[in-house]
């Protein structure tokens, strides 16, 4: 099966549904990475179809739980997963974007640009630094980050980003009850966890477990 196929069908188990603009979108999203992974290491997997599978559809996963948000923060985005390809599928969102390494922003903002996307920006620094917090303190309705190993820093840093009654998405490799069971009483009074959710991939056996935790 083609990636575009891959990808428009892969995208039909979260409830997206790709019109040609969409569609085209990602493929120059897809072109321009590959192109820019040639020069400077933005991702490990280098093959069309391992973007489409674990770039693309792994960042579309989460969009069932974006029904009720209106303003996204992602952490670590890197490349751009997963908030650009849910900015394209999702425009209303306001989306922004926060990663430490400057050519990973250069290059979101490359996309953005050449997309057309509007109501998202690319911040270089890191989430923790004062002056990011205060900018961006009790702003957001959803928190979420595939990069953070770590779940309860990934909690710590995010709780003075979320308006109350905020969410954070934690995506991660596997499920993960003993991690969860290990956070300390003080991240289990600042949140309360909703959901975890187990999948697989479309067309992959790429394990992975979405989190979510809504700050109280």
């Amino acid at each position: 099966m083609e990636n575009e196929k891959l990808l428009i069908e892969g995208a039909k188990a979260f409830g997206i549904y790709f019109d040609k603009k969409i569609a085209e979108a990602f493929e120059l999203y897809l072109k321009e990475l590959l192109k820019w992974n040639q020069k400077m290491n933005l991702t490990a997997i280098r093959t069309e179809k391992g973007i489409v599978l674990k770039h693309f559809l792994d960042s579309l996963s989460v969009f069932p739980y974006l029904s009720n948000i209106s303003s996204l923060l992602d952490i670590g985005s890197g490349a751009g997963f997963p908030g650009i390809p849910l900015k394209i599928v999702k425009p209303s969102l306001e989306m922004t974007l926060v990663d430490s390494v400057r050519k990973k922003v250069d290059f979101q903002r490359h996309i953005i640009r050449i997309l057309g996307l509007k109501g998202i920006e690319a911040i270089h620094g890191r989430v923790q630094d004062k002056e990011i917090r205060q900018a961006m303190g009790d702003r957001f309705d959803m928190v979420i980050s595939r990069a953070f190993s770590d779940l309860q820093t990934f909690l710590i840093f995010s709780f003075p980003l979320l308006k109350k009654g905020g969410i954070v998405l934690a995506m991660k490799g596997g499920m993960d009850r003993e991690e969860i069971r290990l956070l300390p009483n003080r991240e289990e009074a600042r949140y309360r966890l909703q959901k975890i959710i187990p999948l697989i991939l479309p067309f992959s056996s790429f394990k992975r477990s979405i989190l979510l935790f809504k700050k109280r």
